[in-house]
């Protein structure tokens, strides 16, 4: 039997932190704070639609003025979990806290790891260390044209990426030793994601593709999606979701090109209904700039989200939660490429569950997922505290 049916949107604008966490010293994080120091930044940010939201009323950001009556309700988000990574924010946002950090390599790959890996491709690696993904494939690209050694990195994160030339080793070779490695990778070596990054282009004019694979470990426990789907509800992910879950969880895959498609997919795949949640991920802010510590790319890129939201917010009836959030901060104004530790935003909007409240500042992402199962009728658990009807 079908449940009742109900719709929620959760949209994680990926890498939009607003605020040093209390323990960003631990992450050597200190004085990260993505939205106000882009906006310092550049002058200024332009975001008419979430400044109405909300979004200025969390924090001072230059450009983006507190509303007198905020059209959602709006706070902030502490992570309880061990990391500053995508896969442990998106997690503990879905009720899944990461106590135990996922080993990260700041000196490389061991040789063990490494050699294991080599022979089961066939193939000696390039690299083996932490790096920018543009940098790294700018510097060893052309060995890598020369010889076919797939480009192995890292970085503050625990990720293993694997970035090739489409013309060298082509994406179904590419996804195959990514799997070898994902499957390598495990035990005490088990990082949280493998990442395939082809590039195309030329020495001097490299250019990663949206063909990029994140290879996930499955969540260690259900998490909401889980019970979303065990009720016979359905999860539609939109971006990279779907990776990060390791599938777990959700009924419909939509992968996009960058933040404009994504957008696309979004409103289109809302008008063409569902019954139950719709969870997306606006990935440029976090891989196209904030990786590349490319402040007038992220503040167009937020710019650009801030310009579609009222052609989205039109489309939603009044009874449809729904939430902006993010997974982590990536603060482009610091000397660092990395993920940063921060606080992060969270707008509700609904006219009939929320009503323009000060939500303070959250203990837990999880408040995520315990406010979506308190409006899918489901156990809350012990993931937070909802702040649904306020």
């Amino acid at each position: 039997m079908s449940p009742a049916p109900k719709q929620a949107v959760l949209l994680v604008i990926d890498g939009m932190g607003i605020g040093e966490a209390p323990d960003a010293h631990e992450y050597r994080d200190e004085g990260s704070n993505t939205l106000q120091n882009l906006a310092a930044q550049m002058g200024g940010l332009d975001l008419p639609n979430l400044g109405r939201l909300g979004l200025g009323n969390i924090a001072d950001i230059q450009g983006v003025p507190a509303a007198e009556r905020p059209l959602a309700s709006y706070g902030r988000l502490r992570e309880v979990s061990k990391g500053k990574d995508s896969t442990t924010g998106h997690w503990e946002l879905l009720g899944l806290p990461v106590h135990q950090p996922f080993p990260t390599y700041p000196g490389g790959f061991p040789p063990d790891v490494i050699g294991a890996f080599e022979q089961a491709i066939g193939r000696q690696v390039l690299a083996n260390k932490p790096a920018s993904g543009t940098a790294v494939i700018d510097e060893y690209g052309p060995e890598h044209l020369a010889t076919g050694q797939p480009i192995v990195y890292t970085s503050a994160d625990s990720v293993f990426q694997i970035a090739a030339h489409t013309d060298v080793i082509p994406l179904d070779e590419l996804y195959r030793i990514s799997q070898i490695a994902r499957d390598l990778l495990q035990g005490e070596h088990a990082v949280s994601r493998v990442i395939a990054r082809p590039f195309v282009g030329h020495p001097g004019a490299f250019k990663r593709t949206y063909d990029r694979k994140d290879y996930s470990l499955p969540p260690l426990n259900p998490t909401l999606l889980d019970r979303l789907v065990e009720t016979g509800y359905e999860v539609i992910s939109v971006g990279k979701v779907d990776y990060l879950f390791s599938g777990q969880g959700i009924t419909e895959v939509n992968h996009t090109e960058g933040n404009a498609d994504g957008m696309r997919v979004i409103a289109q795949r809302f008008a063409g209904g569902f019954n139950g949640l719709m969870f997306c991920n606006l990935i440029d802010t976090d891989q196209t700039y904030g990786h590349r510590n490319d402040c007038p790319g992220y503040k167009a890129a937020l710019e650009a989200i801030d310009a579609w939201l009222p052609l989205f917010l039109d489309q939603l009836p009044g009874d449809v939660p729904f939430l902006i959030t993010s997974d982590h901060g990536n603060d482009p104004t610091t000397p660092s490429t990395d993920h940063s530790r921060e606080y992060v935003p969270i707008l509700g909007y609904s006219p009939e569950h929320f009503h323009g409240a000060d939500l303070g500042t959250r203990r837990t992402f999880a408040d995520v997922a315990a406010t979506l199962a308190d409006h899918f009728g489901l156990p809350t658990d012990d993931w937070g505290t909802s702040f649904l009807g306020h």
